[in-house]
Formats: C-alpha cells, structure tokens, sequence
C-alpha cells in the first residue's frame, strides 16, 4: 500500500472534549505528512461532524470550529463509501479513507460507539473494538471480568442510580459494612476522573453519587487504597507487550483529577516508578493479562495501585488514552525507546495487522 489515507476523529460530545482536541493536535503533528494523507474530522460538543482543513494549532483552543474551515462530513456506515462523506454547495462528495484514528476520549467515542460505526463501515481503525471498548469504559462490568480471572481489585460496590434514589439507606448500609470510609464515588461510564468524588463520611455520600449521576445512570463506589499510583502502557494485538518501564503519578489534588491530568499539569510524574524489579514486573504481567482478558486490541494505559509498596491491585483501563505532551501512555514509550512518531506510525499499522 502506498500513501496511506487516514481520518482523525477529535472532539466528541464528551465532557472529555476539549483534552481530546490537546491529544488530537499532539498525533496530527506528529502525523507524517510525507507517509499519510491526513483528513481531520472533528465532532463539536453538540454532536456535529466537520471535516477541518484549517491549521492544526486552532484545535486545542476550540477555533477550528469557529474559523470558517470546516464543511459538514461524517463517516458513512455504507461499505462501498468506505470513508467520509462530506456535504457543501448543495451537493455531496465523498472521500474513501483507509483507516481511522479516533482520539476521542469519553463516551460517545471510547466507549465502543464509534468502533461500532466504523466495523459497519468496514473501515480499519486504531485501537479496541467494539466490545472491548464497552466493557472497558464500563468499571461495573470490567471489575466483574477481571475478578472473575483471579486479578486483584479495590473492594466495589455498583448499582443503578434510579435504585439509590429508592434504596439509599440500604446502599449506605452496604458501604459501611463492605468497604468503610473513605471511599471514592464514580460514574461507572466516565473517563479522566470526570464525576469523581472522594467520600470521608457518609453524610457526604448524597452528593457525591449525585455528581457520579450527572455522567451516568450507573454508580460504582470503590475503597480508598492508600498507596502508589502507577500506569503501564501496552500495545499490540495478538502478541500485547508492555512498555519496558511502569510510570508513577503523585498527585498534587486529593486524588489524580481531571485539573490535574489535563490542566495544571502539578502532579509529579516519575518514570520509572518508584517500584522494586519484582514487582514492576508484576504489574506489566498483570497490564498484560487484563489487556487480554477483557479482548483489547491496539493500546490501552493500564492503572494499578500499589499498596504497601507490594500488594498490586488494578484500577481501570483506558482504551484511548491521553496524547497530550503531559500523558503517561507516550511518555512511557519514549521511556522505552520508542519516540512519539515512530509510537504514532506504529498504532496506524496495528489498525492493518493483527499480529503486531
């Protein structure tokens, strides 16, 4: 195949919208331009598909949308269009594409509802499918298929929200017993720590599964694990590996916050992580395992805790993780001796290869 023709999809209508344009723009210019032919599709807060041929650095900021240098398009499910379909002038063109690079951070973009478009589109596209991105987005069913292999979690607890509202005494009794003060309370389909709140006392639990219910209809409450954060990135499909290196965050905020993560940038970040041999390697065998088990394909960023400087427990996967320049997931390739373009071409690859 010569010039490879690829689309990438940034914005969502996601609470995650505006750190996905910071990744988007980071793969874009990190995109070679002399190897694909490069089509930026992005999707505003609203749910509105554009193709933008404006310049890259108007992304992070909101102005693509705002600049003129947008036409209405959107992926077509139909096969034989295999691409894009772009509207203007009281006609419409389209645009065949050969794959698809979502960086698209959230729900309505890793939660398997755009690799859902794209496997009825035929189109190959950069990292988990369908399924794989559900399961993961969702903490209630992931933390199910991961307990159900033998791999450690914080205790949980999840239900519905429309139950708290007629059972909470008994919710709250649950809490108590199960998993004691602090907790912490999350929407069971967020990402970037979006609804999280950490929970002292149970006369704060009210408002707390409130905001984890403004993101969702589905609440999971977690443990507090005191201990060290720390992320292992892997990629692959058939043959996953991990990144030679686990990363360790320490947190400036109460926990490790969407503010923190995507907008002051204060946590500490030390790769590698302050961890013995052992049980580093601990962690990059269980990242591995968890990858597997819940059907990955591409990438993930895998989140542990480390308690007591030994005991490893998973927290979650993130299908699309972060590419902004602060993100763990191409820091620790850089750290393992892959540099951000040759991790980008790569990833473009694995949406071709299975093998990889």
């Amino acid at each position: 195949m010569g010039r490879k023709k690829v689309a990438v999809l940034f914005g969502g209508c996601s609470s995650e919208h505006e750190v996905s344009c910071v990744s988007a723009y980071s793969v874009l210019m990190h995109l070679s331009k002399d190897k694909y032919d490069i089509y930026p599709v992005g999707i505003t807060k609203d749910g509105r598909w554009y193709l933008y041929d404006g310049d890259y650095k108007d992304i992070p900021g909101g102005g693509w949308a705002r600049g003129g240098r947008t036409r209405t398009a959107f992926i077509s499910p139909d096969r034989e269009t295999h691409g894009i379909v772009v509207l203007g002038n009281g006609r419409a063109e389209t645009i065949k594409i050969d794959c698809a690079f979502p960086v698209l951070h959230g729900k309505n973009g890793e939660d398997g509802t755009v690799q859902g478009l794209l496997q009825l589109a035929g189109i190959p596209f950069v990292g988990c499918g369908t399924l794989s991105s559900a399961v993961c987005m969702d903490k209630a069913v992931s933390n199910s298929l991961l307990i159900d292999a033998g791999i450690k979690k914080a205790h949980y607890l999840w239900f519905y929200t429309r139950n708290y509202k007629k059972g909470s005494g008994t919710i709250k009794a649950k809490v108590a017993a199960r998993l004691g003060y602090p907790v912490f309370v999350k929407p069971a389909n967020a990402g970037s720590s979006v609804g999280i709140s950490r929970v002292a006392a149970e006369e704060f639990l009210d408002a707390a599964v409130a905001k984890a219910a403004h993101e969702d209809g589905k609440v999971v409450i977690e443990e507090a694990v005191k201990g060290q954060e720390v992320e292992c990135a892997v990629f692959g499909s058939n043959k996953p590996k991990a990144s030679a290196v686990v990363g360790e965050i320490a947190a400036s905020a109460e926990f490790y916050d969407y503010d923190d993560k995507y907008k002051s940038g204060k946590s500490q970040l030390y790769i590698p992580a302050h961890l013995g041999a052992g049980v580093s390697d601990e962690v990059r065998e269980t990242a591995v395992r968890a990858y597997t088990v819940l059907g990955c394909r591409g990438m993930a960023r895998v989140d542990f805790f480390v308690r007591n400087g030994g005991e490893v427990l998973l927290n979650e996967l993130n299908t699309i993780p972060g590419f902004t320049p602060i993100s763990m997931y191409p820091k620790l390739w850089e750290a393992s001796g892959v540099t951000y373009g040759e991790l980008i071409e790569r990833l473009v690859d694995s949406a071709f290869d299975e093998d990889v």
